[in-house]
């Protein structure tokens, strides 16, 4: 059944997932290096596409962050159009400047600058109400901050990679290209900066539509969160009440943590945990839920979690 289902879209990835994914092997279509990025769910990504019956006219992304998702489904045609949706100023000044027709700008700016400890220091100081300004200084700070992270408290490199400082991450022909690369696709994505569920909210009705929804930390993980990303709170369980309404699909990611378990549980979602390699190159379980996952049973590293009861009172105990 799976071959066959995998047969209407002859172009996806059919790797099995037997272990972490190397996101080294997956194109790299966005210009953000971002924390808590999706690059290495891109393949299971393509598969959950692929198990269904018919191509989605929409995919919507209510948390967008640097988009790969978006940006893959699109650059694959695994998706008509994508919806893209972020609320922070400086991620939203990026996608606004690709939809926008400033691309060939962004790429231009990027290679003409001469990126120095100083220079980055007198860019970033300058304040600016221009829109592509705005996104050229957003790169500029996410290429040069550690970590990538856009948040109040970041700062500049000062060893990174291999002794090349603050130069480290910053490989402009790349970059440039990159954004040359979104000009193909850049009339294809419709870009909101609003909050993420009142958009579920709207296209709730739509049967053509699938939602990758990957939000923000829960409350026991509320202080990473914040030194991450500027909107880090969320109604987690206003969420899951919204996916039980929507009439298109969904695939969700979350953080393995037994709140969101229950949530899970609580609203009838099935769950698998599957195995990623986090930012230290330890390899951990993030958590998938969805309305059918049955799809990801073929892969060997996949599972669901386990649900236990205590003899002596009926509780609920649930292990990671």
């Amino acid at each position: 059944m799976i071959m066959r289902q995998l047969s209407l879209f002859p172009d996806i990835d059919e790797e099995v997932v037997t272990k972490p994914v190397n996101v080294a092997s997956i194109p790299q279509r966005s210009p953000f290096r971002y924390p808590g990025g999706k690059t290495w769910f891109v393949p299971t990504f393509r598969n959950w596409l692929a198990s269904r019956c018919s191509k989605p006219k929409i995919l919507i992304e209510p948390f967008a962050g640097g988009g790969i998702i978006s940006l893959t489904a699109l650059f694959e045609n695994l998706v008509n159009n994508a919806v893209m949706v972020e609320l922070d100023d400086d991620i939203a000044a990026v996608w606004k400047s690709v939809v926008g027709g400033y691309t060939k700008w962004l790429a231009d700016r990027i290679l003409e600058f001469d990126l120095t400890r100083d220079s980055v220091i007198h860019e970033l100081s300058q304040a600016s109400f221009d829109i592509k300004e705005k996104a050229f200084q957003t790169i500029l700070k996410n290429r040069t901050f550690h970590g990538g992270i856009l948040a109040e408290g970041a700062g500049l490199l000062k060893y990174g990679e291999n002794g090349k400082g603050i130069r480290s991450r910053w490989y402009p022909a790349t970059l440039a290209r990159r954004f040359s690369d979104l000009s193909l696709i850049a009339d294809r994505i419709c870009f909101r900066q609003e909050d993420g569920l009142d958009v579920i909210q709207e296209y709730s009705r739509r049967k053509d539509v699938v939602y990758f929804i990957d939000p923000p930390y829960t409350a026991g993980g509320k202080k990473a969160g914040k030194r991450l990303y500027r909107h880090c709170d969320l109604d987690h369980d206003h969420l899951f009440s919204l996916c039980k309404t929507i009439n298109g699909d969904f695939l969700m990611t979350y953080d393995n943590a037994d709140e969101v378990k229950a949530m899970a549980r609580r609203h009838g979602f099935q769950m698998r945990l599957i195995p990623m390699n986090n930012t230290h190159h330890a390899t951990i379980e993030e958590l998938v839920i969805g309305n059918d996952l049955s799809w990801m049973d073929c892969y060997p590293a996949v599972h669901e979690p386990k649900t236990e009861y205590k003899a002596n009172n009926n509780k609920l105990n649930v292990p990671a």
